[in-house]
C-alpha cells in the first residue's frame, strides 16, 4: 500500500546520523518518480543496487499543489483527487519494475507540496535512507527539472546523491551497480 503524508509545514533537521548500517536496519534507496521519461533508469539502478547491498527502495512521488482562489475550490478537489490517482498509477508501474528487477516490493510514499521540501522531509523521517537516486535526461534540454533543483543544495545534502544517465542501457548499470 501506499502511503500518504501531509507535507510539513518547513522540512525538519535532518538527523545528525543514518541509522541504515546498524542493528535493526537496513539501508534504503530513494529514489523519484516523477513524469520524466529517464525515471525508469534511476529504478533500474536503485533496484539493482539493493539486490547488491541487502537493503530496499523507498519511492517517492511529489504532487506539487496548484495554485487555488476561492471560486475554484471545487475544481481544486478535483484536480487533487486525479493528481492522486496518476501518482498511485506512476507508483504502481514503478514498483512493478522494481519487482521484475529485483524481486522486492519497494516502499512506496506520496508527498504533497514543494518539491525539495517533500524530499529532505522524507529523508529526515526515515534514518534508514542511505542515498538518493536520480536518473538525468541525456538530451540537450539539461538534465531534468530535480536535477537541475538539486545542483544547487549538494554541498548541504544530508545523503549521497547517485545520478544516473537517462542513457545508459540495463546492461550498462548492470555492471555499474
Amino acid at each position: 500500500m501506499c502511503e500518504t503524508r501531509p507535507a510539513p509545514t518547513a522540512p525538519a533537521a535532518s538527523p545528525s546520523k543514518r541509522l541504515c548500517f546498524e542493528p535493526g536496519h537496513k539501508p534504503k534507496c530513494l529514489v523519484i518518480v516523477d513524469d520524466t521519461a529517464e525515471w525508469d533508469r534511476a529504478v533500474y539502478y536503485a533496484s539493482r543496487w539493493a539486490i547488491r547491498a541487502g537493503g530496499g527502495v523507498v519511492m517517492l512521488r511529489i504532487i506539487e499543489p496548484e495554485q487555488q482562489s476561492q471560486e475554484w475550490l471545487g475544481v481544486a478537489e478535483i484536480m487533487r483527487a486525479e493528481a492522486q490517482e496518476a501518482a498511485e498509477a506512476a507508483l504502481d508501474r514503478a514498483a512493478g519494475r522494481a519487482n521484475g528487477i529485483a524481486a522486492i516490493t519497494p516502499e512506496r510514499v506520496i508527498r504533497e507540496g514543494d518539491a525539495m521540501e517533500q524530499l529532505l522531509a522524507v529523508i529526515d523521517e526515515d534514518p534508514d535512507i542511505a542515498m538518493l537516486v536520480l536518473a538525468a535526461n541525456p538530451g540537450a534540454e539539461g538534465p531534468g527539472p530535480l536535477v537541475s533543483l538539486l545542483v544547487h543544495e549538494l554541498g548541504t545534502f544530508p545523503v549521497p546523491v547517485t545520478i544516473i544517465s537517462g542513457a545508459l542501457s540495463d546492461g550498462s548499470v548492470d555492471s555499474l551497480s
